[in-house]
């Protein structure tokens, strides 16, 4: 599965696109971001995606996770948001007009 890695000089707008196209592939996509910036990027874009899915009829949530990934011989911590559809809550099921 590949990850949509987001840099401080992303446009969230891009970044959401993305994440809302791998939503309605695979309902499933894994955003991760270095640095304050590029998590303030991958935030907003995870917002805007709601909005792009919502025509779709798609609301997700977000879970947000720290790990660590080695750039350049360096070990460095990420935040990986993983991004999925919202199931109905437990034990309700969606109801008919």
């Amino acid at each position: 599965m590949d990850i949509i890695k987001v840099s401080a000089h992303s446009r969230s707008t891009a970044v959401a696109g993305a994440i809302a196209g791998v939503i309605r592939e695979t309902q499933h996509a894994d955003v991760q971001a270095i640095g304050a910036s590029a998590v303030n990027q991958a935030v907003k874009a995870v917002a805007i995606a709601r909005g792009y899915l919502k025509d779709d009829n798609i609301d997700v949530v977000a879970i947000p996770m720290f790990i660590e990934v080695d750039i350049g011989g360096q070990e460095r911590t990420a935040l990986r948001i993983t991004v999925e559809p919202r199931c109905a809550p437990c034990g309700e099921e969606e109801k008919e007009s």
